[in-house]
């Protein structure tokens, strides 16, 4: 197989991943899209007959559009500048997201912006009394490897509950 055939084999076979995680919906910890929650969020634009259900025509005019999107020459090929470009461009909208549900959920006192107070503790001050395994009121680099080590077997735990592969 050539080169360029390749590259289009495998950004197909990425544009397809990310529909098929989205099939697997779950949440993310701040309420927004996790791993697959995508395709939920992305629903009604793909359902464009409007009948509340996606079809494999709807999901195979989708994927075309973003292959079509992504090909910046329009040669039909995407090479891997025209993916990273895509990706950034994907990963700036939903990060662009994420920050309007912050201010939505965070800003208490409706001005546009968030102070030190409406961000909140991040997650290791959240959990400082979890992570600090010896109680000496300090988080040594071991003890942060251990904890994200438990955090890690726990969603892969929780993930295979949901999955049904316990």
């Amino acid at each position: 197989m050539s080169a360029p055939k390749k590259s289009a084999v495998a950004a197909l076979a990425l544009l397809g991943s990310v529909l098929a995680t989205g099939a697997m919906a779950d949440m993310g910890p701040d309420g927004g899209p996790g791993r697959g929650a995508m395709l939920l969020e992305m629903f009604d634009g793909l359902d464009t007959d409007g009948d509340g259900k996606l079809s494999p025509a709807e999901l195979a005019a989708h994927r075309e559009a973003m292959f079509k999107a992504a090909d910046a020459n329009a040669d039909g090929l995407l090479n891997k500048d025209e993916i990273a470009a895509h990706q950034s461009t994907m990963m700036a909208e939903r990060m662009g997201q994420r920050a309007e549900r912050m201010l939505e959920r965070r800003d208490v006192n409706a001005d546009g912006n968030l102070s030190l107070e409406e961000m909140g503790k991040n997650p290791a001050e959240m959990g400082f009394a979890r992570l600090d395994a010896d109680a000496d009121g300090l988080i040594s680099k071991e003890e942060l490897e251990a904890g994200a080590k438990r955090f890690g077997e726990m969603r892969r735990k929780h993930k295979h509950g949901m999955m049904g592969d316990e």
